[in-house]
């Protein structure tokens, strides 16, 4: 964990330089491990998405519990998908009818049929508490620490002074070549400024599979209060 005490942020508006793409879907499970399947699927229609700085795919997430169910570990196991899940793609404005194109296909998720149905632009939030839930390092790091000290050297050289960050789950995501090892992480106590340029650039490879991908989360200090 990395602490300091927190600063005022100040009021800024995003200027929609990069925004979630928001589809609808149509599927009723994907395993666990799906992200890179699902990378592959979305590339066949937006090949450009690999090499785009600014783009990323946001693994389908769905909740961890709730009514007694807890999220499965095994990678192999099925995720059964709500009505109200939803297919998010991060790209800059200059791909957004580009990445359109995914409206109305079917994509086959390792043996699951996915249909994309509408999106929605919705543009980054200017919260000051950011969450990812893969950061994947340019080394196999297996040591919090070097985590996170490898995130702040990433974070200097945005121009952004991180205040708190605090490293969560491990997980693995399966490709053809490796298993990336992940980790979880949240940031506190940013400026609205470099929240948004943080969602914006993003840290770390394999935006492709979603690692080093933000999203706004409820403050680190409500985490902190559960631990103890």
């Amino acid at each position: 964990m990395y602490w300091q005490d927190d600063e005022q942020p100040q009021t800024v508006n995003t200027d929609n330089a990069v925004v979630d793409l928001v589809f609808g879907l149509n599927c009723r499970s994907l395993p666990v491990d799906h992200v890179y399947a699902l990378s592959q699927a979305v590339q066949a229609s937006l090949p450009w998405l690999v090499d785009e700085p600014e783009a990323g795919l946001h693994a389908i997430n769905v909740a961890t519990s709730g009514n007694g169910w807890i999220r499965p570990e095994d990678p192999n196991a099925l995720l059964h998908l709500s009505k109200r899940t939803r297919l998010e793609l991060r790209v800059p404005a200059h791909r957004v009818s580009d990445a359109k194109i995914l409206e109305g296909a079917v994509l086959d998720v390792a043996g699951n049929t996915l249909e994309v149905k509408s999106a929605t632009e919705r543009p980054l939030v200017t919260l000051t508490t950011l969450f990812s839930r893969a950061i994947a390092t340019d080394q196999d790091m297996a040591v919090e620490e070097q985590v996170l000290d490898w995130v702040y050297a990433q974070l200097q050289a945005l121009d952004i002074k991180p205040r708190k960050m605090m490293c969560g789950t491990e997980h693995f995501i399966g490709t053809p070549d490796a298993r990336i090892r992940t980790r979880s992480l949240m940031i506190a106590g940013l400026e609205v400024d470099e929240s948004l340029r943080l969602q914006q650039k993003g840290i770390g490879p394999y935006r492709h599979l979603g690692c080093g991908l933000f999203i706004p989360h409820k403050g680190i200090d409500d985490l902190r209060k559960q631990n103890d």
